[in-house]
C-alpha cells in the first residue's frame, strides 16, 4: 500500500477519537439530561456549530481516504492524488487541532467545547501529516503537476458509466454554456430557452425519475456528476434541474396516482418547468411560521399572502407551493403543499395569472433565472392539486426532499469551485511577472494547490451523501455536511482565484468576477451556513448512537 495512504490510515483514528470527545462535550452542553434541549442549543450555539464543523471535517477525511484507497485498488492512484490526500489530511488535522474557520471571523476551537487541544492528534502519523503533509512545497507541487495533466485536476474516482456522463456534460458546458454565460450575467438575461431545450433532450430534468415515469432512472451520483459539470459552466444552468428534482421527488413520493400520471412525464421531458415557492418575507428558514393562507371554497382553494426569493418564477409552469390551510394550527401541522399550475410568463407580461403578481429582485449573481417576490390575492387552485390529497402534510412532505436538494446543492458548489480553480489556474499559467508565469510563485501556486485539494474533498463528501441516499439510508446529516463544506469551498476558491487575477479579476469583463458573485449565494440558499450547522449538530446529538 502507498506510504501516504498508510500514514493517513494511521492518523484517521486521531480524528475519530477527537470527534467522539467533541460529541460527548456537545451532548453535555445541549442534552445534559438526555434529550436535546432547544434552549441549550441557542445558549451554546457557537460551540455546537463548531462541533458540526468538526464532525464534518472528520467525515470528509474518512471519505478522502476511502477515495484514495479505491483508486489504489483499481490501479488509478497517481502522484497527484497522493499529494491531494496528503495535503488534505495535513490541513484538516491542523484545523481540527487549532481552529476551523466557520466564517471569516469565527474560529471554532476545541476549547469552545471545553477540550484541551494538547491531548489530541499526538500520534506519530498525525504529527507527521500536520508537519509535512500540508507544506507549501506540497501545495506548489500539486499546482505544477496540474500543468502537466492537460486539464486533469485529479481522478474523481468515477466508474466507467459515470465517467462517460461527466464527459458528455463537460462537452455541453464547454461548447454551449461557458462561451455565453458571462454575457447573460452582465446583461442580466434569462438563460435562453434553446439551452433549456437542449438540456431537456439530454435528460437533465428527468435524471433520477424512474424510466416508467419518463425519466432516465439514474442514481444520485449521476445527478451529482451532471450538476457539477453544468455548474462548472454556469451555476444558473446547473441549478435549472434543482426545481425539477424537488418537484419530481415531492410528486413521486407523496403524490396521488393521478398527480404522478399528470406531471412526472412532462417534468422529465422539460415540458413543464417547476419552481419552488416556500420562503416568505421575515421568515426565511423558519417555515413553521408561514402565513400565506389557502382557504377551501368548494372545489377550489383561494390563496392569499406573499412569497419571496422565488427562483425562475416568471418562466415556469408549475409551483410547488407551501401554504397554511389550518388557521388554528400555528405550526408545522397546519401546512399543506400544492401543485399549483400557472401560465408561463413572457418578458412583457411575466405574471399573467389572475390573483397573482410578481416583482423582480435584483441580485449580485445567480442571475440566469432571476429572483422574484410574489403576491397572491384570491389566487385559485383546484382542490385536487393538494399534494397527496391530504391537508397538513406539507412540511413532512418537504422535509423528505431536503436530502436530495442539499446533495444537489453540494454538487452545484463543487462545480462552482472547480470553475474557479480552472479560471485561476489558466490565468496563473498564462500571466507572467518578472519574466516567469505567476504560478511559479509559491503564494500563487500554493493557493491553486489547496484549491485543487479542497475541491476534491468537497466532491468526495457530496458523492458520499449521494451513495447513502442511493442505498436507501438516511442521509440528512451527510447531505447537510456536504452542502455546508461545499459552499465554503466554492466561496474560498472564487476569492482565491480572483486574488490570483489581481486587478483584472475585479473587472467585470473577466469571468472570475461573475463566479465570485455566483459563489456567494451558496452559503445562503438551501439553508444558510448557520442554519445548516445547527441542523447538523442537532441531528448528530439526536441520533440513537450519539456519543454518551
Amino acid at each position: 500500500m502507498n506510504d501516504t495512504i498508510t500514514l493517513c490510515r494511521a492518523a484517521l483514528p486521531d480524528g475519530q477519537a477527537f470527534r467522539e470527545a467533541a460529541g460527548q462535550a456537545a451532548a453535555m452542553l445541549a442534552a445534559p439530561g438526555g434529550p436535546v434541549e432547544p434552549k441549550k442549543l441557542d445558549e451554546h450555539q457557537f460551540a455546537l456549530h463548531g462541533f458540526a464543523w468538526m464532525s464534518t471535517y472528520v467525515t470528509a477525511l474518512e471519505q478522502l481516504l476511502g477515495w484514495a484507497e479505491r483508486l489504489e485498488n483499481e490501479g488509478r492512484l497517481s502522484n497527484l492524488e497522493v499529494m491531494i490526500l496528503s495535503c488534505g489530511f495535513g490541513s484538516y488535522l491542523k484545523q481540527l487541532k487549532y481552529g476551523i474557520a466557520m466564517s471569516q471571523d469565527e474560529i471554532a476551537r476545541p476549547g469552545d467545547l471545553g477540550l484541551d487541544e494538547s491531548t489530541f492528534f499526538n500520534s506519530g502519523a498525525a504529527r507527521a501529516l500536520m508537519s509535512k503533509g500540508d507544506s507549501i512545497a506540497v501545495r506548489q507541487d500539486i499546482a505544477e503537476t496540474l500543468g502537466t495533466r492537460s486539464g486533469d485536476f485529479g481522478d474523481r474516482g468515477l466508474d466507467e458509466t459515470h465517467g462517460m456522463i461527466a464527459d458528455q456534460f463537460r462537452r455541453f458546458s464547454d461548447e454551449k454554456v461557458s462561451p455565453h454565460c458571462h454575457e447573460w450575467h452582465v446583461k442580466d438575461e434569462l438563460i435562453p430557452l434553446e439551452i433549456i431545450k437542449e438540456m431537456a433532450e439530454l435528460g437533465v430534468f428527468g435524471l433520477t425519475i424512474p424510466e416508467e415515469d419518463g425519466g432516465l432512472g439514474l442514481d444520485k451520483i449521476a445527478m451529482c456528476v451532471v450538476t457539477e459539470e453544468l455548474s462548472r459552466g454556469y451555476i444558473g444552468v446547473g441549478s435549472l434541474g434543482t426545481r425539477s428534482e424537488i418537484a419530481a421527488e415531492l410528486i413521486r413520493v407523496n403524490g396521488t396516482q393521478e398527480q404522478k400520471d399528470k406531471y412526472l412525464v412532462p417534468i422529465a421531458a422539460g415540458e413543464i418547468l417547476p419552481t419552488a415557492v416556500f420562503t416568505e418575507p421575515n421568515h426565511g428558514s423558519d417555515l413553521a411560521h408561514i402565513r400565506t393562507r389557502a382557504t377551501r371554497d368548494g372545489d377550489l382553494y383561494r390563496v392569499k399572502g406573499n412569497k419571496i426569493w422565488i427562483t425562475h418564477a416568471a418562466r415556469t409552469d408549475l409551483m410547488t407551493l407551501m401554504v397554511r390551510t389550518d388557521a388554528d394550527e400555528d405550526g408545522y401541522r397546519g401546512l399543506s403543499m400544492f401543485l399549483a399550475e400557472k401560465p408561463r410568463g413572457t418578458e412583457d407580461n411575466p405574471f399573467p395569472a389572475d390573483g397573482m403578481v410578481g416583482s423582480e429582485i435584483r441580485v449580485l449573481g445567480y442571475r440566469g433565472m432571476k429572483e422574484y417576490e410574489l403576491g397572491f390575492d384570491r389566487f385559485e387552485i383546484p382542490a385536487d392539486s393538494l399534494l397527496g390529497g391530504r391537508e397538513g402534510e406539507g412540511f413532512k412532505q418537504l422535509m423528505a426532499t431536503f436530502e436530495t436538494a442539499r446533495i444537489q446543492t453540494a454538487a452545484r458548489a463543487v462545480g462552482v469551485a472547480q470553475n474557479a480553480l480552472e479560471l485561476g489556474f489558466g490565468y496563473a499559467s498564462d500571466r507572467e511577472q518578472f519574466r516567469r508565469p505567476i504560478i511559479k510563485f509559491s503564494r500563487v501556486g500554493g493557493k491553486l494547490g489547496w484549491m485543487a485539494t479542497e475541491t476534491m474533498i468537497a466532491r468526495q463528501l457530496a458523492y458520499f451523501a449521494a451513495r447513502q441516499k442511493d442505498s436507501g439510508q438516511r442521509c440528512d446529516i451527510e447531505a447537510g455536511m456536504a452542502k455546508l463544506l461545499g459552499a465554503r469551498v466554492a466561496w474560498s476558491n472564487a476569492d482565491n482565484a480572483l486574488q490570483i487575477h489581481g486587478g483584472n479579476g475585479y473587472a467585470e469583463e473577466y469571468d472570475i468576477s461573475r463566479v465570485l458573485c455566483d459563489a456567494r449565494i451558496l452559503n445562503i440558499f438551501e439553508g444558510a451556513a448557520e442554519i445548516q450547522a445547527g441542523i447538523i449538530a442537532r441531528g448528530l446529538l439526536g441520533r440513537p448512537n450519539r456519543p454518551a
